[in-house]
């Protein structure tokens, strides 16, 4: 019988000498219906889904791995490889060799679009999509604010001063985070350097390469369209300025079983820690999971 305990960790070599750092939790070496994995941000790590990871794993294997450049995963010495077909093979390969031959994805925004194009390249791998605050069309605004800080942001000199600096970063879309939350966010966003200085937990290069990469988009469409015949839910962020209430209703239009959620008093993008958010999740995986309910109670 497998038993159950917080995390394990994973490092996993991939392509270009980069070992990439996953945890695992839930019930290590089940069997069960499908996984899950769980894609961050930008900017972001793991350690975003900290809280999430460990709500479901009662029911699920629950993954979630650092991308290249972020967390305790190599940082790779050419930037330009920071771009998101690098993260769809890195993600492809690491499904490989933790042999998942079939995941549902929670996608953060970047971690949302390289679930669309694995649902473009690799369908066969996908039960279920959670697109979190994406979609086919980004609002240049908020593409431009964010370019605008990643790998710039001056440094710190305590978690004080972090806790300021993430909040300054990210105060008008989590407006109602406590002093506590706000601790919290900085310790999964920073990480401490040998004299116990905090630092972004993040190569700086990957603001240079989301700069070089900055001008209009491709058309990101004919990624959505291909989710056609896979389950997926939209959670977006009530003030998002990357994700649009007109683009989520153009995203219902044009499939018309995608299970959308707001979630108020949230920008870009939702912490997934929202009532509305774990709801919604839960429902979704309810559809690839007979045992689980969308009301978060296991079917009898």
């Amino acid at each position: 019988m497998a038993s159950v305990i917080d995390y394990v960790e994973h490092f996993v070599p991939v392509s270009g000498g980069i070992r990439l750092y996953c945890r695992e939790y839930g019930r290590v070496g089940a069997a069960s219906p499908v996984s899950v994995l769980c894609l961050p941000g930008l900017t972001r790590n793991c350690r975003d889904f900290e809280q999430l990871a460990r709500w479901l794993a009662a029911d699920f294997r629950v993954f979630t791995p650092d991308l290249r450049g972020r967390g305790r995963s190599d940082y790779d010495p050419n930037w330009r490889n920071y771009q998101p077909m690098t993260y769809v093979h890195d993600v492809g390969e690491l499904l490989t060799l933790l042999r998942l031959p079939k995941v549902a994805i929670i996608g953060t925004s970047l971690g949302g679009l390289v679930a669309m194009t694995m649902a473009f390249l690799q369908p066969s791998r996908l039960a279920a999509v959670v697109l979190n605050d994406v979609g086919p069309e980004l609002e240049q605004r908020g593409l431009a604010r964010i370019a605008d800080y990643v790998g710039r942001l001056p440094p710190v000199s305590s978690w004080k001063e972090a806790t300021i600096q993430a909040k300054l970063v990210n105060g008008t879309a989590l407006p109602d985070l406590t002093d506590e939350e706000w601790l919290q966010f900085a310790r999964n966003t920073y990480k401490e350097k040998n004299d116990g200085t905090p630092i972004l937990d993040m190569d700086p290069k990957i603001g240079d390469a989301s700069r070089e990469a900055s001008g209009p988009l491709p058309d990101l469409w004919p990624l959505f369209r291909a989710l056609a015949g896979i389950p997926t839910a939209l959670i977006r962020g009530a003030t998002s300025d990357i994700l649009t209430s007109v683009t989520a209703a153009k995203m219902q239009h044009e499939k018309p079983d995608l299970k959308v959620t707001e979630v108020p008093d949230r920008g870009h993008a939702p912490t997934l820690n929202e009532p509305e958010s774990r709801r919604a999740i839960r429902e979704l995986l309810s559809l690839v999971h007979p045992k689980i309910s969308g009301t978060g109670e296991k079917s009898s």
